[in-house]
């Protein structure tokens, strides 16, 4: 607010008086320690100028030979009790001296009563314009003020507001891929002019800014436009105040906002998520945005005070400016973008190898028996292991991607190539089986001849019995009568018959015998069967496909994922 001259006037020849009357008894102070303590004039000259600007300070030092430094802590600590490392800060003089300062280092209950006690014998006579209230009088700035909080801070509607907006991540909290949402920890920095606040800090004893609620003073009316959900927590509730008008607005919040992820190369991807500012009411011919534009600077700032980033890496931010017109008319919009980093190391270790330990076990499983049946039931197994993978990874997913995920791809192709192991395991099983049957026939051929073979040998025993009982009857007869006997050649001749039709028989015995066996014997020596030699061939086809298949696809899916993007 604006004061006439003459208003000006008197108030610098009021505050002036002030500041003579505390400079002349601060060098009264001065002059009876010196008397007391016996000090001499080369210590003296430096401490002359206690009441000068901090330049004429410092070049008394260098004129005293060093001896100025020592004079100001004892004149420090036994004059204005302040701290002697301290000797800018020239506005301690104004606190008691006879307090020890050591005690509010550590305070005690049973020490504040005599603290507050000092304080308030020891109290200084400061004037009353130097204090923050004094400068809100002189604004006259109260929360009842529309002339401060219902327009914009402009004396004329013509002129712009100029707004500097900063924004700094703290944190990166949470990224949603199913809800295509991103939570961030933001800190934010507004500055803004207002063309009705400023005073002159030397009238207020150097005070330079002041702090006041924000329901005083006008806001850009500034919103985040991904914003989904309100912030929770409580906003800043003050606003600083600098003398030449500017005011400064910082506010630290959790965005929950909108963010449109690009999966295709899931786990290794990269995102980029927006948060962009803009007024909500106002166009761009009445508040114009700002901006740091080096995205470098804000990067490192970012870098420095994040704490957390999730199973992210904060890569780096950028910063543009851009022009909307959403309702009809122009507004400045700024962008700041994340570029951040996933890292893979936990889900290469749960999901993706698992699943190339699956693809080896049923790559092994070529190696069993056909002719067993717990070949089909172990490649089942491994196949629904795979299935429970795909379950956990649609979780994960957003299913409104553009493209399938390289991850998807790699478990469908995982899937598929284990599928064709399966299908090429019934087939042969099918081929073993087929064969097999006509091998039981055969056995079952040989387990009739076998009987046969049996029953001839028994019956071809039985015939050299009979023949050897007929000779022994004949030898019989001729020894009981001891002498031969005439027999009639009639008789003679059917004995004769019957024993060349036995030995004729014996041999047709003999040669059936040795075809029996001979044909046995190639049974057992024969080569397997044809289906059996044809599913051996197609086994040795199927895993030299297997393993080239394997090795291009998945070669190509981890020369796709590891790809920079052009």
């Amino acid at each position: 607010m604006q004061c006439s001259d003459k208003d000006q006037l008197q108030t610098s020849e009021h505050n002036g008086q002030k500041f003579t009357d505390l400079k002349g008894m601060t060098l009264a102070a001065f002059f009876t320690l010196l008397l007391l303590t016996g000090g001499n004039a080369s210590t003296s000259q430096p401490n002359q100028q206690l009441g000068d600007s901090p330049e004429s300070f410092e070049n008394s030092q260098e004129m005293s030979g060093g001896n100025a430094s020592d004079l100001y802590n004892q004149t420090f600590l036994h004059t204005a009790g302040g701290n002697a490392s301290d000797p800018d800060d020239q506005n301690m003089l104004l606190m008691p001296g006879n307090i020890d300062i050591s005690v509010m280092a550590h305070p005690r209950p049973e020490n504040f009563l005599q603290i507050f006690e000092k304080v308030r014998e020891n109290e200084v006579d400061v004037p009353e314009n130097c204090s923050s209230q004094s400068v809100l009088e002189h604004l006259n700035l109260t929360q009842n003020s529309d002339k401060y909080t219902v327009e914009r801070p402009v004396r004329h509607y013509n002129h712009l507001t100029w707004v500097l907006l900063e924004m700094k991540i703290y944190a990166i909290l949470d990224v949603r891929e199913t809800d295509q949402t991103f939570i961030a920890y933001i800190w934010i920095y507004l500055r803004w002019d207002n063309e009705f606040l400023w005073w002159y800090p030397e009238h207020f004893c150097g005070i330079e800014h002041i702090l006041v609620p924000t329901k005083f003073l006008w806001m850009p009316d500034l919103t985040i436009v991904e914003k989904t959900e309100a912030d929770k927590a409580s906003p800043s509730p003050y606003l600083n105040i600098r003398s030449h008008g500017w005011v400064e607005y910082r506010n630290d919040q959790v965005v929950v906002s909108t963010c449109k992820m690009h999966v295709y190369r899931f786990p290794f991807d990269r995102q980029s998520c927006n948060i962009s500012f803009k007024s909500i009411m106002y166009s761009d011919e009445e508040i114009e945005l700002f901006y740091n534009a080096n995205s470098t600077e804000i990067t490192e700032w970012s870098r420095k005070v994040m704490r957390t980033q999730y199973e992210w890496l904060f890569d780096s931010m950028t910063v543009t400016r851009m022009t909307v017109n959403d309702f009809g008319f122009n507004q400045t919009m700024i962008v700041y973008t994340i570029n951040m980093k996933r890292r893979a190391v936990l889900y290469t270790a749960n999901f993706l190898l698992p699943v190339i330990f699956f693809f080896c076990l049923d790559f092994a499983s070529l190696l069993m028996s056909d002719t067993s049946g717990e070949k089909i039931g172990f490649k089942v197994t491994i196949m629904l292991a795979v299935t429970v993978m795909q379950l956990i990874l649609n979780d994960i997913l957003p299913s409104s991607s553009d493209r399938i995920p390289l991850i998807a791809v790699y478990c469908i192709g995982t899937f598929a190539l284990m599928l064709l192991s399966l299908l090429e395991t019934i087939l042969v099983i099918y081929l073993i089986d087929k064969d097999a049957s006509q091998v039981a026939e055969m056995e079952k051929t040989k387990w009739q001849v076998e009987d046969q073979q049996e029953k001839l040998t028994d019956f071809q025993t039985c015939f050299i019995g009979i023949q050897k009982c007929s000779n022994c009857t004949s030898a019989k007869k001729t020894s009981f009568y001891c002498s031969p006997v005439t027999e009639k050649e009639g008789g003679r001749g059917e004995n004769t018959e019957v024993s060349l039709a036995l030995e004729k028989m014996s041999d047709d015995l003999g040669e059936i015998k040795k075809s029996i066996t001979l044909l046995s014997g190639r049974q057992e020596d024969a080569k397997p069967g044809y289906w059996t030699r044809i599913a051996n061939k197609i086994n040795k086809a199927f895993a030299i496909f297997y393993f080239t298949a394997a090795t291009l696809f998945l070669g190509i899916v981890f020369t796709m994922w590891f790809k920079e993007d052009a």
